[in-house]
This record gives structure tokens, C-alpha cells and sequence, in this order.
């Protein structure tokens, strides 16, 4: 539900932005959630990970305002091109090197400040759906105590019987039938290439790829760069032709699903990524009707969704991040800057959180390495003119 509420509405702006016709958006959806579904359950099985991939929403967003400047087969040739760039980059190692490199701290500061909003959005509904809000965490807190596994389900259930009394959850009307993919020939220009291709792959990278190796990091596992970017960057190439723009690792989903919630166990937890790319597929196969639905779900529903299911996640991730008093500060300066949801040259808050906090380490810990290389320095010539 998270994962098709709020990015599908991008990816549907998106579409209007492009004057896609009904054909081609639905192909879009299809494209866009058959590759998430694929991807997927194919990486959580293959690595007993929970792998959870999704379609790029900094990417669609990055589209609202460009792509109404290209051809329709423009835009697929970009879309390819990104995701050869995204193989490639994942093929080199590179970016998994420079995350590797980052400390742990950091990391979750930053996996603390994208679940943020979300946890502030969960009580921001008690303004215009209260008695949601409080169902849905009276029913987690009561769950949580007996079966923690099942909280959030619980929840979730909850909250939906609490929607359909107030404010009331009216059935739509919606088309209810298969969604068949639409094959359209890419064009290649250079003006496509350099005003799609290269943001939308770059975004996906910075926004996407990073948070989401983050999350599985801070989780506990050791995620094989090499395999997720190249494979998802080979999924989008494929899926380009069929209106599909890119597939990135998740990190909000991610976050939800590698939590204690779904196993106590971490080595049991790739049957979340298998169950949420069936779910994906399922999705895929009814586009059509998928649109319809979530263009009218209360928006408060999915607030309380979303803010429930991440509560434990954003709680330890934030204990993670100020654990290790030598690198507070920094952890702060990531957790407040990707919490405030800058976008500066069409990069998200979570890659600016990553740089300003790696900036602030290095800078904090240079100063005291030096004071600590001058301390040793002082403390031997003491002893040699003692001696």
C-alpha cells in the first residue's frame, strides 16, 4: 500500500506531464510494478535477503517537470540509457565502495531522517482522522505486547475499519481487468540523454540506491552492491521499452520489511521480499484498476499505515545513530538534514544528509587526531627531557 499510494501519483503526474495516453500510462504502471515484482522476489530469494526494489519516485518527480519537452520514444531512449548508466555503475563497484566507507552512524542517521516525516505525518493526521490514528495504535501497542509479528498487520486492519467509519472510505469505481504492456521503438538524441538520462539515473542512485544499501546495512546485513544496482539497472533497461522509467532499491518499503516485525530471525526475512514482489505483481497485472483505487484512498489512511509500520524501525535506527558518542554530531547534522527534505540540484535530502554528515566527521575527526598527535608529541618530549 505504501509503495503504490504516494510514488504511483508521481509516476501518474508524470505521465500527464508527458501526454501519455491511457494505454501508454497503464503500461507505465505495468512496467513500473511488474519489474519491482520480478526484481524483487528474484534478489530476496537468490540472496535470502529481504531485497525490496520499487520504482524511482525522485526519478518520476524529476519527469513531471521534463519530460513533456521530449517525444514519447525520446523519453524511452532516456529511460534505457539511465538504466545501462545504473548496470554499469553497479558493475564497477564503485558505489558500493563509497558506502562501505561511510560509518555506521551516519547511515542510520540517515535511514532515521527519511522515516521521519513519515513518523510526524502519522500524528499530523489526528488533526482530520483522529479516531484512525488512535485505533491503529491502540490496536499496535495491545498487539506488540502478546505477538509483535503481528502489529502491524493488526494495525493495519484496524485502521482501515476505523477509516470506513470516519471519514468514511467510499468504493470507487473503478476498470477491473488485465493491464497489457505497450511497446514503444526508443529514439536516442543527445538532448534526451543529457536532460532525462543522466538526472534520472543520477537521482535514482543518490535518492534511492544509497538510502536503500543504507537500510539493509543498518539492519544487520551485508548486501552485495555489485548484484542489486546491476541487476535493477538491467531490469530498467529492460522494461524501458514498455514505458517503465527505473527500478532502484526501496527504502522506505526496505524499512518496513526487514524489521524485527517480520522475523525475529534476520535469516527468515527474504520471505517479505518474495511476499511483497507476488504483491507487486498482482499489482502489475491490474494497473487500470490500481490507478483508480489509490487516486481516491484518504491520504490520512496511508499516513497512519506508513507511520505505524515504521515506528520500530525509525526508533532503533535513531538509537543507532547517537550511540557512538565520537560520532554524535555528525550523525546529527545527517539526521537533520535528511529529515528536512532539501532538494538541491535535483538531489533528495538523503544523499545531501550523506555528504554534509560525512563532511562533518571528517572535519571533527581530523581536528581530533591532530589534538591527539600532539598530546603523544608533548607527552614523549616530556619524558625525553626527564630522562
Amino acid at each position: 500500500m505504501v509503495s503504490c499510494s504516494g510514488p504511483l501519483l508521481v509516476v501518474l503526474a508524470a505521465a500527464a506531464a508527458g501526454r501519455l495516453t491511457d494505454a501508454q500510462t497503464a503500461s507505465w504502471v505495468w512496467a513500473a510494478c511488474v519489474g519491482s515484482g520480478v526484481t524483487c522476489a528474484v534478489l530476496s530469494w537468490w540472496t535470502r535477503m529481504p531485497v525490496i526494489t520499487a520504482f524511482s519516485t525522485p526519478g518520476a518527480a524529476v519527469l513531471v517537470g521534463s519530460l513533456g519537452d521530449y517525444t514519447y520514444p525520446e523519453a524511452v531512449g532516456a529511460f534505457l540509457v539511465s538504466g545501462v548508466l545504473m548496470a554499469l555503475t553497479g558493475l564497477t563497484g564503485v558505489f558500493g565502495q563509497i558506502m562501505r566507507r561511510v560509518p555506521p552512524g551516519i547511515v542510520a542517521a540517515m535511514l532515521a531522517g527519511v522515516l521521519f516525516s513519515f513518523g510526524v505525518d502519522l500524528f499530523a493526521a489526528l488533526d482530520g482522522a483522529p479516531l484512525p490514528v488512535l485505533a491503529a495504535l491502540a490496536t499496535y501497542l495491545a498487539v506488540k505486547q502478546r505477538s509483535p509479528r503481528y502489529a502491524v498487520a493488526w494495525a493495519l486492519v484496524a485502521a482501515v475499519l476505523a477509516t470506513a467509519v470516519a471519514p468514511g472510505l467510499h468504493a470507487p469505481s473503478v476498470a477491473v481487468g488485465l493491464t497489457l504492456p505497450v511497446f514503444t521503438a526508443p529514439e536516442f538524441t543527445v538532448s534526451a540523454v543529457v536532460g532525462l538520462a543522466v538526472p534520472l539515473a543520477v537521482v535514482t542512485m543518490a535518492s534511492q540506491n544509497a538510502p536503500g544499501l543504507g537500510v539493509l546495512a543498518a539492519c544487520g546485513y551485508r548486501p552485495n552492491d555489485r548484484l542489486l544496482i546491476t541487476a535493477t539497472g538491467l531490469a530498467s533497461t529492460a522494461l524501458a521499452p514498455l514505458g517503465g522509467h527505473a527500478v532502484n532499491l526501496a527504502a522506505i518499503t526496505a524499512a518496513i520489511s526487514t524489521g524485527e516485525e517480520s522475523h525475529r530471525d534476520p535469516d527468515r526475512r527474504y520471505v517479505a521480499g518474495l511476499a511483497c514482489g507476488v504483491f507487486y505483481l498482482l499489482a502489475g497485472v491490474g494497473g487500470a484498476a490500481l490507478v483508480g483505487l489509490f487516486a481516491v484512498l484518504p491520504p490520512q489512511l496511508i499516513a497512519v499505515i506508513a507511520g505505524v509500520a515504521l515506528l520500530a524501525t525509525f526508533s532503533s535506527s535513531l538509537a543507532q545513530a547517537v550511540a557512538d558518542e565520537r560520532g554524535r554530531d555528525a550523525a546529527v547534522v545527517t539526521f537533520l538534514t535528511t529529515a528536512s527534505g532539501v532538494t538541491l540540484g535535483g538531489i533528495g535530502s538523503a544523499c545531501w544528509g550523506l555528504v554534509l554528515g560525512l563532511v562533518t566527521h571528517l572535519a571533527l575527526n581530523v581536528r581530533r587526531d591532530r589534538g591527539g598527535r600532539h598530546d603523544l608529541d608533548r607527552a614523549r618530549q616530556d619524558r625525553e627531557k626527564t630522562a
